[in-house]
């Protein structure tokens, strides 16, 4: 059987010191003989395994010292915290929503156009999902086009949320730039149907 310890003490003229076990109690001698050239002289609190023997007098004695082997921990995975939310992310979808109340109250406003909104909303989501997910598995991903055009469909929530949420397209200037493009298309083109083109249509 197996122990450990550390190297209490050391006496290097006459060859010999003390083990102190990891588990207390009483300390272990050890002779120089007993020490694996590589590792003599042996240093002060340096760690090692042993087995315990007796000596003809019946005391116990280190033997076959080795040196304590570092305990590999799994590398843990640390997981991305969501980005933060500046002004214009935190404020897009509620402004929005409050603009889309005000219209539907002054202008007949189909339900198709908020199930549209939710339903590409979710897709949108999911695609940056999957995006995030090959990228980090080295599979086939969505273009960014494909996410921007979900995005001008009407689904820019769901990428919005994706892109704090996931930390997924939340940096890169190029992508975030037209992304923002697609959002004042999108809206722009809701509120000059419902406010400009459709009174003038059916008034």
């Amino acid at each position: 059987m197996r122990f450990s310890g550390r190297l209490k003490s050391w006496n290097a003229d006459r060859g010999f010191g003390y083990i102190e076990p990891d588990g207390g109690g009483q300390e272990i001698f050890v002779h120089v003989s007993a020490v694996p050239s590589r590792l003599r002289p042996p240093r002060l609190g340096q760690a090692f395994t042993f087995e315990v023997e007796l000596n003809r007098e019946g005391k116990k004695r280190a033997a076959n010292l080795g040196i304590v082997e570092p305990s590999r921990v799994a590398p843990r995975v640390q997981r991305a915290a969501p980005a933060k939310w500046g002004p214009a992310s935190a404020l897009a979808i509620p402004a929005f929503a409050v603009a889309y109340f005000l219209v539907a109250r002054r202008y007949p406003v189909s339900h198709w156009f908020a199930l549209a909104y939710v339903v590409l909303s979710a897709v949108c989501l999911m695609a940056y999902a999957f995006d995030k997910s090959a990228a980090r598995a080295g599979r086939w991903r969505s273009s960014e086009q494909s996410l921007l055009a979900l995005g001008l469909l009407g689904g820019w929530p769901g990428g919005l949320i994706a892109q704090q949420l996931l930390r997924h397209k939340s940096s890169k200037a190029s992508f975030r730039e037209a992304f923002w493009g697609t959002v004042v298309l999108n809206v722009a083109a809701f509120m000059g149907y419902h406010v400009l083109l459709k009174p003038s249509l059916y008034g």
